[in-house]
């Protein structure tokens, strides 16, 4: 069985919570270094054009959140703003991971269906 993206994310989280435990700081910055590494993969560019945080205070193994921001553009192509938005990626049993993207959309909500479909 080939292992995702996120199945590999998640597997990095969890090593570093027993890294954690365990007090092995070496480890803990190893997989630390794996994960940054991880993040630079995300998409970035067309409106992606913030910096991908990773939240390691509220990632686990079964869930993983990540932080972006959106160069939002007007109707005419002048930049409008940013959209800073949330990445929630959960384990599902039927679908191998679920997606939930969250922010104050506003006006652009159909930006919120471009995100789904680059991430």
């Amino acid at each position: 069985m080939e292992t995702t993206y996120w199945q590999e994310m998640a597997k990095q989280v969890n090593a570093r919570i027993n890294c954690i435990k365990a007090n092995n700081t070496e480890w803990e910055n190893r997989h630390e270094d794996t994960i940054e590494e991880m993040v630079k993969e995300l998409p970035h560019g067309s409106g992606l054009d913030g910096e991908w945080s990773f939240d390691y205070e509220k990632s686990t193994s079964n869930k993983l959140v990540l932080h972006m921001s959106y160069h939002a553009m007007n109707e005419n192509g002048y930049y409008d703003g940013w959209i800073d938005f949330t990445v929630t990626v959960m384990g599902s049993l039927m679908f191998g991971h679920e997606m939930k993207i969250t922010g104050n959309f506003g006006k652009y909500q159909d930006i919120r269906d471009y995100l789904y479909d680059t991430i």
